[in-house]
Parts: C-alpha cells; sequence; structure tokens
C-alpha cells in the first residue's frame, strides 16, 4: 500500500516584523492557511523569527533565510524542491519580502507577480515613470544622489515638494519641503544618507488608499480606505476610516482607475494597496504594494465584508479552488476606523483611560505599548506609534468619531526628559548649539562646533575631486570640563551634509544625556554600554543618519570609558589594537611611490590601464580601488593585466554586483572587498556572501558598534576584512584604529589630508590615558622617516 502523499505546502517568505501589527497579520496568514489542509514553512532572518515567536509557534516550521537577497531566497527554495520539498505556493505578507516571494515563485513555476513587476513598483521612481507612461497622472519627481541635484530639481519646478527614500516604509524619512532652505534638515532626515533619493511635486488633495485581492489574476477591489494624516512637514497617517465616504461615482471612478493601473503595471496575484489623492484636476496615483495596507486594514476588512478571509482567498485562487468575489461589490454595509495615539514627547509618568477602552464593546482591537517611566519619542513615521484602536460601527461617520473620541479620553502624563533651551555659544565658530544643563547632576551639557577645513592637498577618486570637508566636534562638558568627545569631518561629495549632521548630532546626543546612563559598570554587573547601545539603534530605526550616530557615539564611549579608567577598546572587550599598518592611498593623478609599503592605488578612470600597466613587477602587495568605476566592457579589457598583477585585494571594482562571481574566479588569489554602500549588516552580509570580502568605514555604519557586529559576522565566516576610513581627523581615525586588530587590512589614513600630521607606514595608538586612544607616531624598527604623500 503507497504511502499518502505529503500535505501540500505554504512557503511564507519574510514571516512577521517585530511590530504587533506584522505579527497579527503573519498569524492570521498562517491560520487561514493551516485552515485549509496546508502545511506552514515560514521563513525570515535569524534575528527577526528569533525576536517573533508567535510567528513561529503558528507555523509547522520555520527556516532563517534573509528575504532581502530574493535569488538567495529563491535558490534555497529551488534545493528545497529538488530534494522532494516543493512548495504549493509561495506568499509574503511584508512590503520588504515582496520580490523575494515574486523571484521564489518565478524559480518554482507557481503563481506569483513577475519579478521585473515588482521591482518597479519598489522603485518609486520607476513606478512613477511607468504609471505616467501608460497616461496616468503623476507628480513630477527626480531622482537625486546629492542636495545640489535636489536644489536644481527645486529651481526647475512648482512647489512644494516631498522628499522621501526611493525604496522605503512606514513614511520614514519622507517631509515636505517648501524652499531650499529646507532641503538640509530633509535630507538629514532620510533613513541612508548616501543612497540616491526622490525629490517629487507635492500633491494637494485628500489622500485614500484602495484595497483588494487578485482573482484569476485579475483585480477585485474590495474597498476605498480614507487616511487622515498629521500636519507636514512629515506624512505620519494618525487615522484611517474603511469604507471611505465618498460618492458612488467617486468610488467608481477611483476603482476603474487603480484597477486599470495594476493591469498596465502587470500585476496579477496576491493582495494589493494602492495610494492615491482626489485633487481638483482628477485622481493622482500614488504608491503601488502588492500586499495588503498597514494601520489595521487587515481587521477592518472583514468586519466590514464578514466572512471575507483576505490570505485564504489568494491560496483559494492559487490553487484553483472556487473563489465566490464577483468582479464588482457593492459597497460594505457597515464601517471600521482605526486611529492612533499620538501622546506629547517625554517620559510618561501616568495613563488614565486605557482600561475603559480596552473593554468597549465596539472595540475591535486595540493596544497601548507605552506605560509610565518609557520615553515618547517625536512622531515622524509609522515606527514611532505607540498604539492603536480599532472599531467598528454602522457608518463611516459613526466609526471615525467613536475611534476619535476613544482615543481622546486617554490621558498621558509625560514629563521633559530635557527640561532646557537652547542658547548659541559666545565665540564658537558655526557653532551649532549648547545644552544647558549645568544644574542636572550626571547630565552633561552639548556643545556642537562646526568649521570648513581645505584638505592640505587634493583627493581625487573615480567620480570627484574632494577639496574641502566640514570639521564637527562634539563635546559633553559637566562643570565647565569636557568629559567626552567625539570628532568627524564631513564630505560633501559623499553626500556628508556638515551642517545637517550637526543638528542630527546635537539633537541626538541632548536624548542620550537625558536618558542613558553610561557612566560606569553597575553595581549588579550590567553592562554599562547596553543603553547607549540600544539608544543608537533606537536612532538608527528613527532615520537618525550613520554619521551624527558615529559623532555621538564616539563622545558617550569616550566618557563612559574616562569614568571606567580605560581606554574605549577595554571597555567594549576589544583585543588590544598593536600597531596599526597602512596602506598608502594614491589618488588618481597622483605618482606612485616604490618603498616597499602595500600600496592602495585609486582606480576607475580613463587611465586605469596605463596605471596597471606600470605596476608590473612592482613587488609591493597591491590593493586596488576601482570605487565601481568599471563596467563588463572595462572588466574584461583589464582582465588581462589584472591576472597578470595578481593583486592582493580588489576593492569594488564594478557597478554590477552580477560581474563579481566572474571576477571572483578569474582572480582565485585576490581578496574582492566591497565598500561603497556597505552600511548596515545586511549590507555587509551582502558583501561576504557576493563578494568575499568588506571594508567597514565606521562613518558609513554609524560607529564602532555596529561595525563590531559587522567584522565579528565576517570573521565568522572567514570572510576577508579591511578597516577603512573616509578623510577624518586624527581622533576619529584613532577611534576607527581600535578595530585594526579584527581586521586583514588597514586603510586608516584619512587624517593625512585634513590635519598637518605627515604620513607614515604605521603608528600605534598611545591609550595611557583613559578614553579614546591618540595616534603615537613612534619609529618603526626598521624604517622610522616619514614618507611624503
Amino acid at each position: 500500500m503507497s504511502a499518502a502523499p505529503p500535505p501540500r505546502e505554504l512557503l511564507l517568505i519574510g514571516g512577521g516584523g517585530e511590530m504587533t501589527l506584522s505579527v497579527d497579520v503573519a498569524v492570521q496568514a498562517v491560520e487561514q492557511a493551516r485552515a485549509r489542509g496546508l502545511r506552514t514553512h515560514v521563513t525570515n532572518r535569524a534575528d527577526t523569527l528569533a525576536a517573533t515567536p508567535d510567528v513561529t509557534a503558528a507555523a509547522d516550521a520555520a527556516t532563517a533565510v534573509d528575504f532581502a537577497r530574493p535569488g538567495d531566497t529563491a535558490d534555497w527554495a529551488a534545493g528545497r524542491a529538488a530534494e522532494g520539498e516543493r512548495p504549493a505556493l509561495v506568499f509574503g505578507v511584508r512590503e520588504m519580502a515582496q520580490e523575494a516571494v515574486a523571484a521564489t515563485a518565478d524559480a518554482l513555476g507557481l503563481p506569483g507577480n513577475p519579478p521585473a513587476a515588482v521591482r518597479r513598483i519598489r522603485t518609486k521612481d520607476a513606478c512613477r515613470a511607468a504609471l505616467a507612461a501608460a497616461g496616468f497622472r503623476q507628480p513630477a519627481v527626480r531622482v537625486c544622489r546629492d542636495a545640489a541635484e535636489a536644489r536644481a530639481f527645486l529651481a526647475a519646478t512648482a512647489g512644494p515638494w516631498v522628499v522621501k527614500p526611493r525604496d522605503g516604509a512606514d513614511s520614514a524619512g519622507v517631509r515636505k519641503v517648501t524652499g531650499p532652505d529646507d532641503l538640509p534638515t530633509a535630507l538629514a532626515g532620510l533613513p541612508d544618507r548616501e543612497a540616491p533619493f526622490l525629490v517629487e511635486e507635492f500633491v494637494e488633495g485628500g489622500e485614500f488608499s484602495v484595497e483588494g485581492v487578485f482573482v484569476g489574476g485579475s483585480p477585485r477591489v474590495l474597498a476605498v480606505t480614507a487616511k487622515e494624516k498629521l500636519p507636514p512637514p512629515y506624512f505620519v497617517e494618525i487615522g484611517h476610516v474603511l469604507p471611505a465616504d465618498i460618492s458612488e461615482e467617486t468610488r467608481r471612478s477611483v476603482e476603474e482607475t487603480v484597477t486599470a493601473a495594476l493591469t498596465a503595471l502587470e500585476l496579477r496575484f496576491g493582495l494589493f494597496h494602492v495610494e492615491l489623492w482626489l485633487t481638483a484636476e482628477g485622481i493622482v496615483l500614488g504608491e503601488v504594494h502588492v500586499r495588503i495596507g498597514g494601520g489595521w486594514i487587515h481587521r477592518m476588512l472583514p468586519h466590514v465584508r464578514p466572512g471575507l478571509e483576505l490570505y485564504g482567498t489568494v491560496y483559494d485562487d492559487a490553487l484553483g479552488l472556487p473563489v465566490d468575489l464577483p468582479a464588482t461589490l457593492p459597497a460594505p454595509e457597515r464601517a471600521a476606523a482605526a486611529r492612533y495615539f499620538a501622546p506629547p514627547e517625554g517620559r510618561v509618568t501616568a495613563v488614565t483611560g486605557w482600561d475603559a477602552v480596552r473593554t468597549h464593546p465596539a472595540v475591535l482591537h486595540a493596544e497601548l505599548r507605552v506605560g509610565p517611566g518609557d520615553v515618547v519619542p517625536g512622531f515622524r513615521s509609522g515606527g514611532d506609534r505607540v498604539g492603536a484602536v480599532v472599531v467598528g460601527a454602522a457608518t463611516p461617520a459613526e466609526a471615525r468619531e467613536l475611534a476619535r473620541e476613544l482615543v481622546a479620553s486617554v490621558r498621558f502624563t509625560v514629563e521633559p526628559v530635557e527640561p532646557v533651551e537652547t542658547v548659541e555659544p559666545v565665540g564658537a565658530v558655526g557653532a551649532v548649539g549648547v545644552d544647558a544643563a549645568p544644574g542636572v547632576p550626571g547630565r552633561p551639557e552639548v556643545c556642537v562646533d562646526l568649521e570648513p577645513r581645505p584638505l592640505t592637498s587634493s583627493f581625487r577618486i573615480s567620480h570627484m575631486t574632494i577639496e574641502t570637508v566640514d570639521h564637527l566636534r562634539l563635546r559633553l562638558v559637566q562643570a565647565g570640563r569636557t568629559v567626552g568627545e567625539g570628532e568627524i569631518t564631513a564630505d560633501s561629495g559623499y553626500g556628508q551634509d556638515g551642517p545637517a549632521i550637526a543638528a542630527e548630532a546635537e539633537a541626538l546626543a541632548r536624548t542620550l544625556a537625558a536618558t542613558c546612563d553610561d557612566a560606569h559598570r553597575r553595581a549588579d554587573g550590567s553592562d554599562p554600554v547596553a543603553p547607549l547601545r540600544a539608544g543608537l539603534e533606537k536612532a538608527a530605526a528613527d532615520g537618525v543618519g550613520a554619521p551624527a550616530r558615529m559623532l555621538v557615539e564616539m563622545a558617550f564611549l569616550d566618557r563612559a570609558a574616562r569614568r571606567a579608567g580605560v581606554p574605549v577598546w577595554r571597555l567594549l572587550g576589544l583585543p588590544e589594537p598593536g600597531r596599526v599598518r597602512l596602506l598608502h592611498t594614491v589618488p588618481i593623478g597622483e605618482d606612485i611611490p616604490l618603498d616597499g609599503r602595500p600600496l592602495k592605488i585609486k582606480l576607475g578612470g580613463a587611465d586605469d590601464e596605463r596605471i596597471l600597466r606600470s605596476l608590473l613587477g612592482v613587488p609591493a602587495p597591491l590593493i586596488l580601488d576601482a570605487n565601481r568605476g568599471w563596467d563588463s566592457q572595462d572588466w574584461q579589457r583589464l582582465r588581462p593585466l589584472l591576472a597578470e598583477l595578481d593583486p592582493a585585494v580588489l576593492e569594488d571594482p564594478v557597478r554590477d554586483p552580477a560581474l563579481l562571481p566572474a571576477i571572483r574566479a578569474a582572480l582565485p588569489g585576490t581578496a574582492v572587498v566591497l565598500d561603497e554602500g556597505i552600511a548596515t549588516a545586511d549590507d555587509a552580509s551582502f558583501a561576504v556572501g557576493t563578494a568575499g570580502g568588506l571594508n567597514v568605514k565606521l562613518m558609513r555604519f554609524g560607529g564602532i558598534l555596529p561595525a563590531l557586529d559587522a567584522l565579528t559576522d565576517a570573521t565568522e565566516r572567514g570572510a576577508a576584512r579591511m578597516l577603512g576610513c573616509f578623510l577624518e581627523p586624527p581622533r576619529a581615525i584613532a577611534y576607527a584604529a581600535q578595530l585594526a586588530g579584527l581586521c586583514d587590512w588597514s586603510d586608516l589614513d584619512g587624517h593625512f589630508w585634513v590635519s598637518d600630521d605627515r604620513p607614515v607606514p604605521s603608528y600605534g595608538l598611545d591609550s595611557s590615558a583613559p578614553g579614546i586612544p591618540r595616534i603615537a607616531y613612534t619609529p618603526e624598527p626598521a624604517r622610522g622617516e616619514a614618507l611624503a604623500i
């Protein structure tokens, strides 16, 4: 007798995120699959799997696979299928997982959206271009790489405008701009300050979204949702009402426009959530998503359409089961509304009225994630929400009013975390501000200074020449004495806006000064760095840029180490750095010295072939850095020379990562490392997996703490590790050099262009005083002479 076939499986890629809403969505998706007899297998990043036990408990199996690498997810799933573990369908409920969902479904020949179509809608400017080409109204938009390009767009178009990430969610980093003076603050709020971003015309009109599901490849609209947002400059949603209280004629027009747009974008599978504005000129389409909308819409829809199973409808359609959902649905006969809490900023001391709200009979869902002792942040993005109330009612107006009343009935008593005002310091060059709080025991004042500083000589790489940097210094001062100090430089050529960084760093330092006790190891043995790490991680999640976080981290770790009486590296449990042996960086256009020291040659220009030929026979180890300056033709042309040179390291050789496997195969003795764009743990993991190595720069990662995590992971995976820098002051270089013992190569000579320090082949760190060590230029055993750049 033959064995029964194994149950069909749902592969839920990306699982749920750590927010309560995302967990709830994922658990519902799993439960509705199980109700259909499907086995459920959830994939997610390892840390998120551990942080979402409700999702893994609901599923039959869970595997750590990073959905941020769609090809890796597809390859993993294909490998399982080859071994007989083939899912019946692939699905995902998270925005960031949709590309992996599409790629995996395509690889397995299962129902899904075309990968190219998903990539297009997730790249906001590409989606706008596709919609405009198909005849739909769209605001003017431009992809910008720096402030100069953004200013040029402002000058050529009518305002106001919106600055936003090219790929993002929860309105993080989205800000209204009314003129050029608003740009620095808007750019400082972008989640990734070095990535291209969008500037688009602001659309004036009521904002709505359309929720629906694809059946048989065609879109079926389930409802139109009205949105309410907080006043600009931010665009955070504070409430939703479903269905929107609009005329029947308007509803039909909206539904027809959205279904036509989805068809034009070649989307055909799963759920959809399309944003739009109703303007005086007509419907203007916004962002398009192939997942259910956020804001507890997944709970509101089944209330207004009883019996509806969102995810079950998708599963039934994909499995060929009957779906009773007509092409045009009547308007819902009842309504629902969601409203978010938006308490004032500060430390919560009391909350009243909550018990009455959560037990109200009309409440479909209620949550509150703050209580006495918690600090409420500013409301800048969806990630700052601290709770919500979802209600059902007979009409949209009744639902809206009830949600507002219930939220307003909960009263928060808060106290300021820093009851001081900003004053301008006297005599400081380019000073940003001082937090004057001398009367608060243990709380330092925050002083930030900015000063433009010319380089000692120009620095040229493949795509720019640098002449000047902004020097920033952040001091923590108590009783008139500096107790912690950070120091960096900002280079506009890399998108580092000095004034914006200074403003971000000042605000972050004030928050940490009020909430973070990092003075010394407490009597209970807890880690004194843990509160600082938590504060910085929250700042990163809130969109504070990496340079500002590094500047603040330096000052607070310096303060903590001074109070503990140890150097920073010892406070963090790092190995003693020892002597830091440097690469000799040679910018494009400068003579190449032949002194036997490892050379880091900047390439990526028209003269690369001549430069490479001049290096044949050079006895020094060669590190070649093209700064992504080569395309496929360049690589094929230079490949024979590179094979003959056999460089020790090839850094950022090409613009297209798809060429990296061929490069690694052609140069088996060369460590290939990625640098530009490597700024997070996920980026580092990608660099290790794709190239086999990475260059860690603290200014990109946001300081020692995140950089240390990336290096530890790279070490465990046997990857090549380089420690790099921008053009930075000696204090910042010494700060980074504390990680030199964890790396194969140290490229920490950027201070020679910023300061009067004479270039040397190596240096040590003087840790005789607690805090951040200083660079010590003691002679080499065999070579003590300084070397000219």
